[in-house]
């Protein structure tokens, strides 16, 4: 069969493509940009891609288009699908419907920390010998790609609460069929999409309304929109997971206060050490229901812990890009005012009273539109000092959000931002850039002062 993909760059369809390429397809795409890193792995598959969306591109007559959320009418391809009655479907119906079924699928949602909680469970599955299939939002650096096929029954996906296509409304996890679903956290996001946070809720509700009866449902104890959610109906197995005391199937007891090495405890006994490279109490829940998930499939938890020790975060989660006479970069893909605050506090936890520089994009749709403005100077409280980018699409003046100078700074010059942040940045300095974007660049530009300054 011929599948020809819109909007193929996405980590979503790139990694559909990636699959369907692997399942015998031949596969064509294409994009608005065709850019890397989607774009490298996409023609190492040896997968022709478009770029942009004439409509001349469907005279390849291709069997079926797999149409991408960020599609719309109006698109020349999707106007001549309509016209000619091509036949389509949204990603997340194809993956459904050609894949997932006949898998066992361990799906993780939430607003926050999916690609690393299912990064994470792809490789304790992998360590555990069962070569699972996977589709995360990102590149697992243990493995080098965002999706394959896998050589198993067990499937791991992110699972995302954006919609499906422009003319499927529903969230992409519906489609899913989940077998185990782990959710991680619910708060209001995507604001483009979901008119208040009761909208979200309904569609994780529809999420659990799919799992069946010999799955397993896993979410946080203390998680009060997650705990809504359930009392709506639940009609799995469910197992709760808590690392603040509270009481629940799984909890945790720090050995290291930053959270890179831990104490595992099932219903009350302990049953595993976790020391790792990551660090953070986010991403010691995150460990807490990967342990929670590999059970539900039989994985001890001694071989849960042996692959976490192993494990190399995602690209772009607080990944270091460099160190200049003592400054470090890092780059993080955190755009929710949780997200920046977790992270900040997880590099606070790390690096105890050394200074923290936070450089901060707010790009995501929700950002963008204002929805958060009164979060935006608490959630950067665990830095030292907060450098943000006014960039001319926001809604709104983030000075009138982050209180006074000196320790919030915006501006709109980005090159400007640059010399502030290297100009504020002595030895020992941690510069934590955070966007869901590319930035334009920023760690780059900030390493590059930082090396002109020193010579």
């Amino acid at each position: 069969m011929h599948i020809h993909i819109l909007g193929i760059c996405g980590t979503f369809m790139g990694g559909l493509a990636q699959i369907a390429k692997q399942l015998g397809h031949k596969v064509t795409g294409s994009d608005a940009n065709v850019y890397p890193p989607m774009s490298d792995q996409l023609i190492a598959a040896g997968i022709e891609l478009i770029e942009g969306f004439d409509a001349s591109q469907l005279d390849s007559k291709p069997d079926l288009v797999v149409i991408g959320n960020a599609m719309s009418r109006g698109n020349p391809c999707v106007e001549r699908i309509l016209n000619e009655n091509i036949p389509y479907t949204s990603g997340p119906q194809w993956l459904g419907d050609h894949l997932l079924r006949d898998k066992w699928v361990l799906s993780v949602a939430g607003t926050h920390g999916k690609t690393t909680t299912s990064s994470m469970l792809t490789w304790v599955l992998e360590c555990a010998g069962f070569e699972p299939g996977f589709l995360i939002g990102g590149v697992p650096q243990n493995f080098g790609i965002s999706a394959r096929v896998g050589k198993s029954d067990f499937f791991v996906i992110e699972a995302d609460e954006y919609d499906s296509a422009f003319f499927d409304k529903r969230s992409k996890f519906v489609h899913y069929h989940s077998n185990t679903l782990l959710i991680n956290n619910i708060e209001f996001d995507h604001a483009d999409i979901f008119r208040d946070l009761e909208a979200v809720k309904t569609q994780f509700h529809h999420a659990v309304r799919t799992v069946p009866s010999n799955g397993m449902v896993i979410s946080q104890a203390s998680e009060a929109n997650v705990l809504d959610v359930l009392s709506r109906g639940c009609w799995s197995d469910q197992n709760t997971i808590a690392i603040d005391g509270q009481s629940a199937d799984w909890q945790t007891l720090l050995v290291n206060p930053d959270g890179s090495a831990f104490d595992v405890l099932f219903q009350g006994e302990t049953v595993a050490r976790v020391e790792w490279g990551l660090l953070g109490m986010h991403n010691v829940s995150n460990a807490l229901g990967v342990f929670a998930a590999a059970r539900s499939i039989g994985i001890l938890p001694d071989v849960v812990a042996d692959a976490l020790a192993s494990f190399k975060n995602v690209k772009r989660r607080l990944e270091i890009r460099g160190q200049v006479n003592g400054v470090t970069v890092y780059d993080d893909f955190a755009h929710h005012p949780t997200a920046i605050q977790l992270t900040l506090e997880g590099v606070r936890s790390r690096v105890g009273e050394q200074p923290i520089i936070a450089v901060l994009e707010p790009r995501s749709n929700t950002m963008k539109m204002g929805v958060h403005n009164e979060l935006l100077e608490s959630c950067v409280r665990s830095a030292d000092r907060s450098y943000w980018y006014q960039a001319d699409n926001l809604k709104y003046q983030l000075s009138d959000f982050l209180g006074e100078k000196p320790h919030n700074i915006v501006t709109k010059d980005l090159d400007d931002l640059v010399l502030q942040v290297c100009a504020a940045a002595k030895p020992g300095t941690h510069i934590v850039c955070m966007s869901n974007g590319s930035f334009d660049g920023v760690h780059q530009k900030l390493l590059d002062q930082l090396e002109r300054l020193q010579s």
